[in-house]
């Protein structure tokens, strides 16, 4: 498998700049950056953090204690509001809203929607406030985004499944909130791979499944499938970082395994390097997915409030409509994946592999050249504390 060569640091980030964002350098657990002394600066700013839907997923979960974790390393933060609560029960509009109400220095938050925060961002810049899109992008023209290549995602997982199928055959294709930015970069992604592959068949259509990103929705739906029989005529699954449910489901029904793709989170890696010594016969590749985004996006925020060099250029996407708009951009380097069918695919796996994370989180807990805490810093319980958050 071809593996991009990682690039680190902030400067390297503007000179690869690529569409929809990258993740960067893995994450070595035994090998955890020291963290650095506060910045000279005082601590002078305040930030808001939107993170909505986060509630149990891992992902957003461990995104949200890099940033709690950033902002109390960079010593520029003297406070901060951290809003981490479900679309369904506090909207986001809302949650951006009620930050913008409390006149912060600048909102980092994880968009659920390219346009529908637009109204909320505009009475930010109005007020002074910046404000830093990650892990997807938004359309209004003021905002940095910092988002990690999630085109680039859906196509490497999806590429490496296919030639494990033999370039044919059928796929379950179980995606993650439909409609969300990143959902539909995966979706471009992974259609990508399919026009390379046209033997191949996406199950039970080229829509694909809405998991919408949790854990009970995608282990009820992957239970019924099995249970209809339908699992017997597929040769390989595709998931947006929901794996672990897909695989304890199979091994329950007492199923033989298919290929599958699923995120670098520290369950699925473990029963890809089979851990436990429950998986033999697994074969899957983890997709690296940093959500230390967050702790970048604090970094980016104190560089733009800084009048520092974010990096940012101009680039122009899809709004909803379809229509192209120009955004500021900051992008993060490309993505990697590392199986477990090659010899340099397991060894990765075994040095990004941490038993001390969450199930459920991602073992890339930092970014080179844009997080600087340390692991502990980041990690509950004694960690994710910082600002605002103790």
């Amino acid at each position: 498998m071809e593996r991009t060569r990682i690039i680190r640091g902030v400067a390297a980030v503007a000179a690869v700049a690529m569409l929809v964002g990258a993740c960067s350098t893995a994450a070595s657990p035994s090998a955890a950056p020291a963290s650095e002394a506060p910045s000279a600066a005082a601590a002078e700013y305040t930030l808001g953090f939107s993170n909505s839907f986060g509630i149990g997923n891992g992902f957003r979960e461990e995104q949200l204690c890099t940033a709690v974790a950033q902002a109390l390393v960079s010593g520029q933060v003297k406070d901060a509001t951290w809003i981490h609560q479900k679309e369904d029960t506090y909207p986001q509009l809302q949650q951006l809203r009620d930050l913008i109400a409390k006149n912060p220095s600048a909102i980092v938050f994880n968009p659920l929607d390219k346009e529908a925060l637009n109204p909320a961002i505009q009475e930010a810049k109005a007020a002074g406030i910046k404000m830093i899109a990650i892990d997807a992008y938004v359309t209004e023209p003021d905002v940095l985004n910092l988002s990690n290549d999630q085109v680039g995602y859906g196509y490497t997982g999806a590429k490496w499944l296919f030639e494990q199928m033999g370039g044919k055959g059928k796929f379950l294709y179980m995606r993650g909130l439909i409609g969300h930015p990143a959902d539909a970069d995966r979706h471009e992604g992974v259609m990508k791979a399919m026009s390379e592959f046209p033997d191949i068949e996406a199950v039970p259509s080229k829509d694909g499944v809405d998991t919408k990103w949790d854990p009970t929705i995608t282990t009820n739906y992957i239970n019924d499938f099995i249970t209809s029989g339908q699992y017997d005529g597929i040769q390989g699954i595709w998931t947006s970082g929901m794996d672990s449910q897909v695989v304890d489901a199979i091994q329950a029904a007492g199923k033989p395994y298919v290929p599958i793709v699923g995120a670098d989170l520290k369950l699925f890696v473990g029963y890809l390097l089979n851990k436990d010594g429950k998986h033999d016969g697994l074969k899957g590749i983890a997709v690296y997915n940093p959500a230390a985004v967050g702790g970048a996006g604090v970094t980016l925020a104190l560089k733009a409030l800084n009048g520092e060099d974010t990096g940012a250029i101009t680039k122009t996407v899809k709004d909803n409509a379809g229509n192209d708009v120009q955004i500021q951009a900051v992008f993060l380097p490309t993505p990697e994946a590392w199986d477990n069918v090659s010899p340099e695919g397991k060894a990765k796996l075994e040095e990004i592999y941490n038993p001390n994370l969450q199930d459920l989180w991602p073992v890339s807990w930092y970014i080179n050249g844009w997080t600087d805490y340390t692991f502990d810093q980041m990690n509950p319980p004694a960690g994710c504390k910082g600002p605002g958050k103790n």
